[in-house]
């Protein structure tokens, strides 16, 4: 029997990480409730990825949020495409943007935006921040909750 989740390859089964960012596979599902305005919010705590100019490891929490339109991304092909950026250099402000906008081509949601929370390494942290446009006002879009970094203030 045919369902909206038949085309799914990676949930059920061990799915190894993918080797780079470009090489993960997004899978999405049909939303069952496109015709309601909603938030999604995934949030990834322990994002890693690497600095390229010296191969040090980056972390940082990301939060995002979309208003779906047709599609939903799947959850795990999700965390395996985030997974992925642990081998990956580049800097923060192109992970964080890099993600949204993949996110943005592959599901084309009403709104999506993204909160890049960048721990600190040599002093500074840096947040990132990217939006699809203004936010929806037919929405409930809460505050991302990540407090800015203040050190041990």
């Amino acid at each position: 029997m045919e369902t909206i989740y038949s085309d799914l390859t990676q949930l059920g089964g061990k799915t190894d990480l993918p080797a780079s960012p470009e090489k993960a596979v997004l899978e999405r599902v049909s939303n069952p409730q496109a015709d309601v305005s909603y938030c999604v919010r995934f949030t990834a705590p322990e994002f890693t990825s690497l600095c390229p100019m010296t191969g040090q490891p980056d972390f940082a929490h990301l939060v995002i949020d979309y208003v779906p339109g047709d599609w939903l991304v799947e959850s795990k092909s999700l965390k395996l495409f985030l997974g992925a950026f642990r081998n990956h250099g580049a800097f923060h402000e192109d992970c964080t943007v890099s993600i949204a906008r993949r996110l943005v081509e592959f599901l084309s949601p009403r709104w999506l935006r993204i909160g890049g929370y960048w721990y600190p390494r040599g002093g500074i942290p840096i947040d990132v921040f990217w939006q699809t446009g203004a936010m929806p006002k037919d929405v409930w879009i809460p505050d991302q909750g990540v407090p800015p970094y203040r050190g041990r203030g």
